[in-house]
């Protein structure tokens, strides 16, 4: 019978916790708590200075303990930790998606897998399997390959064997499916109506490809789905977790949670109340860190597991159980990696590297009306950049946009960014927008329109005083078109960006202006 005071126990604990920390280099409490049976850490954009330093940070940790798991939440796209602060290098799965090439996805993963080889990650929260069905989804977006089951699921699978053969270690999220709901769990908790067959139909799919293409971990959604269980969100559900994805997906992995400090479980339960319950509903990592960092917060958690088993809240079976898990995990993940570390090559390969940006271009798509302009544009342009608020899983660090990457090809390119604050409103400053671009070309640029009234209200203004303007739409595209040509870029990545600034400047490779018809008259609705 276990009893408190117990190192074993604590022990355990320790293991299940996968939590972040601040600094560039491991804290003296990390490596205390590592010491103790902390078995994984998680790296985010406030850890990342550069290759050398995270390098020489994970050769620490694993100095410390060889087979520590060390996980990022890189999904190579918006959604970047590697290069929070310039902007991924990479696009997204939505671009991948338009694409619809599954080597080509495969390619991406696998370079990105051999540069986080490389920088001494094991574990990669990623990819986002979540069919996007609600195109109001505040949180997935252009995190989805797309909104067909069918093209996620082949490139959810693609993702997984590119990144593993790499030797690191996938983790598709988020189960049982994010992609058909209007609430973002950082704030709130998410609801999915869906019956269980709209589910096996819908969402389920992508997480078995994922499972097959050999997938040893998966991440859960903190969202409620009433036809298997109306109390708990999937987290904390033993009716999800064990049930449908052990039992009827057949999973035998390691299951982490999303991040725990989020409003969709802290709200009700608390973040030691949520720890607790999301082990014992068959969770066996529980990651922390996002928001919520530091000795006294992993403690906190600790703490709460050894006195949930103390007072029969957790049986001690269950907590050994998920300790298992996570130490065979940590066995097998840093098998994989040490064997694709001694494999020849270091990092990706120049075509793996490229492949980012071949895949931006392709993902390019143009549309354009009737005699309207014409690409490339002949004169510096003028940009107006609509910039909405972010989800808390972009880093604010993060940088989007057209303007940079417009003006490195042509300097004399002017731009402005506004906000809603400054955007919306019943009378909106139009003309004074558009003062700088009298007698220029103008880009008006936007991410995600179709989901913030505000901007497509600013959008539509700025048309009606010039409708020869160039629309690029740097978010999910909608089935509208505005503007005398509309570029839809599948993604606010940095190279998505340069695909971008390329087409418009007439710089694009001669198979990328074949393949969208310039220059010319854009392609005719």
């Amino acid at each position: 019978m276990a009893r408190r005071g117990d190192p074993e126990l604590t022990r355990l604990a320790h293991t299940v916790i996968q939590p972040g920390f601040e600094g560039t280099s491991p804290p003296d409490w990390l490596r205390r708590r590592i010491d103790e049976g902390l078995a994984s850490v998680v790296l985010f954009g406030r850890n990342i200075a550069g290759p050398e330093q995270i390098a020489a940070l994970t050769a620490e940790l694993r100095a410390q303990q060889p087979e520590l798991i060390v996980a990022i939440d890189e999904e190579a796209g918006d959604v970047t930790r590697v290069e929070a602060h310039t902007g991924s290098s990479r696009p997204g799965n939505l671009a991948l998606g338009a694409v619809d090439d599954t080597g080509l996805t495969e390619q991406v993963a696998r370079g990105l897998g051999r540069e986080l080889n490389a920088l001494g990650i094991t574990l990669d929260y990623a990819p986002s399997a979540d069919v996007n069905s609600n195109p109001l989804n505040p949180v997935i977006g252009v995190r989805s390959f797309g909104p067909d089951t069918a093209l996620v699921a082949r490139h959810t699978a693609a993702w997984v064997r590119g990144l593993q053969s790499a030797g690191v270690a996938a983790c598709p999220k988020h189960f049982p499916g994010h992609g058909d709901t209007t609430v973002d769990s950082h704030h709130g908790t998410p609801r999915v109506d869906a019956g269980p067959e709209e589910l096996a139909r819908v969402a389920l799919p992508p997480f078995a490809a994922a499972l097959d293409a050999g997938a040893r971990a998966v991440m859960t959604a903190h969202l409620l789905v009433p036809t298997y269980d109306p109390h708990a969100p999937a987290t904390l559900s033993p009716h999800l977790v064990g049930t449908l994805l052990r039992e009827r997906l057949g999973f035998t992995g390691m299951v982490v949670t999303d991040a725990v400090e989020m409003r969709a479980l802290t709200d009700r339960y608390g973040i030691r109340g949520a720890t607790v319950r999301a082990v014992a509903a068959g969770c066996d990592a529980v990651c922390v860190g996002g928001e919520s960092v530091g000795e006294a917060v992993v403690d906190q958690l600790t703490e709460a597991v050894v006195q949930a088993v103390l007072d029969g809240t957790l049986p001690e079976e269950r907590l050994a159980e998920a300790a298992a898990r996570v130490r065979e995990f940590a066995a097998w993940s840093a098998r994989r990696a040490r064997e694709a570390a001694a494999s020849p090559g270091d990092g990706p390969s120049p075509a793996e590297e490229g492949a980012g940006l071949v895949a931006a271009r392709r993902a390019l798509r143009v549309d354009g009306r009737e005699g309207g302009a014409r690409l490339p544009l002949t004169g510096a342009p003028h940009v107006v950049e609509l910039h909405a608020a972010t989800h808390l899983a972009i880093d604010d660090a993060t940088p989007w946009g057209l303007a940079a990457p417009l003006r490195a090809l042509r300097a004399d390119t002017t731009a402005a960014r506004l906000t809603r604050a400054e955007a919306d409103g019943d009378d909106p400053p139009v003309r004074e927008w558009l003062r700088p671009a009298e007698g220029r070309e103008l880009v008006v640029v936007v991410r995600d329109a179709g989901r913030h009234g505000w901007m497509a209200r600013a959008l539509a203004a700025l048309l009606r005083h010039r409708p020869d303007a160039v629309v690029v739409e740097m978010g999910v595209p909608t089935d509208d078109r505005p503007g005398a040509v509309h570029l839809a870029t599948h993604g606010a990545t940095r190279v998505s960006g340069v695909a971008a600034a390329e087409l418009l400047t007439g710089q694009a490779p001669p198979e990328q202006r074949r393949a969208t018809g310039e220059p010319a008259t854009a392609r005719q609705r």
